[in-house]
């Protein structure tokens, strides 16, 4: 090990849909912002703060091909990641500069689209398969149902 660390892991939410860019050779990233947020007491006021942090998160290839299908504005995502900085000529020949979290594991923790799914199964079928009236019918007394 050469003695540095450059990792970053952040729960939150996304600020909008992932966005796409595809290159020659089937190569492809997929860009979104994220937010994470801190909430503390003003000692002085007593008035609850809450500060946002804004991230700039890369995934590629097939990642981003999973992120762009599953998620959407809102949804609360684990990554973890790396920090990368870059910079690049705009048009206008400025140089622009940018820190980027590259995402190198991801867990969706909720997604809009799952959320929606539940809803709608459970107000078609709000008790399938359950029994509620007789949860130890057939059992003996002492006997723990699992």
């Amino acid at each position: 090990m050469n003695g540095t660390l450059n990792k970053v892991m952040l729960i939150g939410h996304l600020g909008d849909d992932v966005k796409m860019h595809y290159f020659d050779g089937g190569n492809c990233i997929g860009r979104f912002q994220l937010a994470t947020n801190e909430v503390y007491i003003n000692k002085s006021t007593n008035e609850k703060i809450t500060s946002t942090e804004w991230h700039n998160l890369v995934v590629r290839n097939k990642a981003a091909e999973i992120c762009e299908k599953y998620l959407s504005k809102g949804d609360k995502i684990y990554v973890e990641g790396r920090i990368k900085s870059r910079q690049w000529q705009a048009e206008d020949g400025t140089t622009k500069y940018t820190t980027e979290i590259q995402v190198t594991e991801f867990t969706f923790l909720t997604t809009k689209k799952e959320t929606v799914n539940q809803k709608s199964n459970q107000e078609a079928e709000p008790a399938k398969n359950a029994n509620f009236d007789a949860p130890n019918e057939g059992l003996p007394i002492n006997d723990l149902p699992f």
